[in-house]
């Protein structure tokens, strides 16, 4: 078996308040996965827990994202997070605050053999 990839989806988030890294990159991998909307599974006659996911996120302050959390995001399949120095930290002109975005991509694989005919 061979981890074979099928599709790539990319998707942003913000935080435009609170400056949590987390729900921004919560909203970024929701805006990736629900945009695109595939079936990809059910395209395969695949179950959907055979489903390989993995996800890099692009946040100013990595440190500050809540990885585990991210996991609830996925209602099937095989998560794996990354996250790493990306998006954007945007100070309000007012000195009020910071928006946070997000960025994602979302690689969708699955464990699949070649077919030798």
């Amino acid at each position: 078996m061979a981890k074979t990839r099928m599709v790539h989806q990319f998707g942003m988030g913000t935080s435009i308040r609170s400056r949590n890294y987390t729900e921004a990159a919560a909203r970024a991998i929701r805006d990736a996965l629900w945009h695109n909307s595939l079936n990809l599974a059910d395209a395969l006659d695949f179950p959907k827990t055979a489903m390989l996911i993995d996800v890099e996120i692009g946040v100013q302050k990595p440190e500050a994202v809540d990885s585990a959390a991210l996991l609830d995001v996925f209602p099937y399949g095989q998560p794996s997070i990354t996250v790493v120095k990306g998006g954007l930290d945007v100070d309000k002109p007012d000195g009020s605050g910071t928006t946070v975005i997000a960025n994602a991509a979302v690689i969708v694989s699955f464990d699949m053999e070649p077919n030798h005919d």
